[in-house]
């Protein structure tokens, strides 16, 4: 298996993601890799009772954040295309529970091609999964993708080569 440490630098954007950027000291800090050879985005997490809601549980919105994230990142790594998040389904088949670790897996899907609907929009699934390879939750979302201006409206800071993630493929004049 080809894993590739994916990177918020290495794909033209500055963030501060809550949920995988590491300077971020109040966020997840988790990290996701690119699985070339399953053509999927993965992480591998432990959660603390920090994000719990019931004890003993991670907070729902928390594992909904991490698998969102998840989704993003195949929009990225896989899709070659910056994009967000426009509508989600989840579906928590089992508790996840704090101080346990999981397996997170996420994928485009549709249109034949594995890659996108079109140029503005992705279809992607994603899943959490116990030690034991039990499925405690699946999300599946669609995405839209970003053109430049829609992403320097949001107050992104593109670094050069950031286009070539966009709708379009071309910066806004400035």
């Amino acid at each position: 298996m080809a894993r590739i440490r994916l990177h918020n630098e290495d794909w033209g954007f500055e963030t501060n993601c809550f949920v995988c950027e590491p300077r971020n000291e109040r966020g997840l800090q988790i990290p996701f890799f690119h699985d070339t050879d399953a053509a999927c985005v993965i992480a591998d997490i432990e959660l603390s009772n920090d994000f719990s809601g019931a004890p003993n549980y991670v907070h729902g919105g928390v594992t909904l954040a991490v698998l969102d994230e998840a989704q993003a990142w195949a929009c990225i790594a896989i899709g070659g295309k910056w994009a967000v998040t426009t509508e989600t389904t989840t579906r928590f088949a089992a508790a996840v529970k704090v101080g346990q670790p999981y397996h997170v897996e996420a994928r485009i899907v549709g249109a034949g091609t594995d890659v996108a609907v079109d140029d503005t929009m992705m279809r992607t699934e994603a899943v959490v999964l116990d030690s034991r390879g039990k499925v405690r939750a699946t999300s599946s979302a669609t995405f839209v993708v970003l053109g430049a201006a829609q992403a320097v409206r949001a107050g992104a800071e593109l670094a050069d080569g950031a286009e070539r993630f966009m709708r379009g493929g071309s910066l806004p004049e400035r």
